[in-house]
């Protein structure tokens, strides 16, 4: 399960000091179990109204634009995130059309993620939490839906190197690239170049996470920007922000890629 699954965890009695934070696009799926009873609400990036109400399991897909999303006290929620080339063998339909969406988890799973649902409620330890996941995922997994070694084999190459290097990458796809394109989005949702700025733009919040000091010339030319513009017209669209709106608003001392939106302080 490793080699599909990023991390799955448990929290309880969580008490943000917000009730909206911003989620940007890390490149994971995620099955999302609430165990509190609680809705949660997705919003409209711009009026922050809600447009979207969720209860019990809810899949999030493979997102290119940030999301807003509700934060609640005393929450106790339990989470499986994927690897980037982790979740069809479990969702076993192609991953771009989760795209962009946040969706009930029974439209994909039926009555089996209820089920675990309540096998999760009704179970105190921690410890045994998370078997009774990892025996559903073992259920899931079907290991013929794994993702082609060569697509397998570029998606590694933009996880590692520089976007300086994304053509030379695509272009050592051994078949065409409308092909690679297609075999990406079936098995991990969105498209190679996609993917690599996305990855991009997560190693630049790690790179600032927690820095006092930032020269934003040294990190346009470092990370493969063009020019200042490109960059910042890149960090706006994936956090919403420009890089000194972040900093101003101390993102950059928070959990990376969770940003509250209504901090109270």
């Amino acid at each position: 399960m490793k080699a599909y699954i990023e991390s799955i965890f448990y929290f309880k009695g969580f008490k943000p000091d917000h009730s909206i934070e911003r989620v940007v696009p890390t490149g994971h799926l995620f099955i999302i179990v609430e165990l509190d009873g609680l809705e949660r609400n997705t919003f409209d990036n711009t009026t922050l109204k809600p447009n979207g109400r969720y209860r019990n399991v809810w899949v999030s897909g493979m997102h290119k634009n940030y999301l807003s999303i509700s934060a609640h006290q005393d929450s106790e929620m339990f989470v499986i995130q994927f690897k980037t080339k982790g979740a069809y063998p479990f969702v076993k339909i192609p991953i771009h059309e989760l795209n962009n969406k946040v969706i009930t988890a029974e439209q994909l799973f039926g009555d089996e993620i209820l089920a675990l649902r309540t096998q999760l409620l009704h179970t105190e330890v921690p410890q045994k939490k998370f078997e009774h996941a990892e025996n559903w995922l073992l259920k899931r997994f079907e290991s013929s839906k794994s993702a082609p070694k060569e697509a397998l084999a570029i998606l590694e190459q933009i996880q590692a190197k520089p976007i300086s290097e994304s053509k030379a990458i695509i272009d050592s796809y051994p078949n065409s690239q409308k092909h690679l394109i297609h075999q990406f989005k079936k098995y991990f949702g969105l498209t190679p170049k996609v993917f690599h700025r996305i990855f991009r733009f997560n190693e630049i919040l790690k790179h600032i996470q927690n820095k006092q000091q930032l020269k934003w010339t040294d990190i346009t030319y470092e990370f493969g920007y063009t020019d200042q513009s490109h960059f910042i017209k890149e960090f706006k669209e994936f956090s919403g922000f420009n890089p000194q709106e972040f900093i101003n608003a101390d993102f950059h001392n928070d959990e990376p890629n969770f940003f509250p939106l209504d901090r109270k302080g």
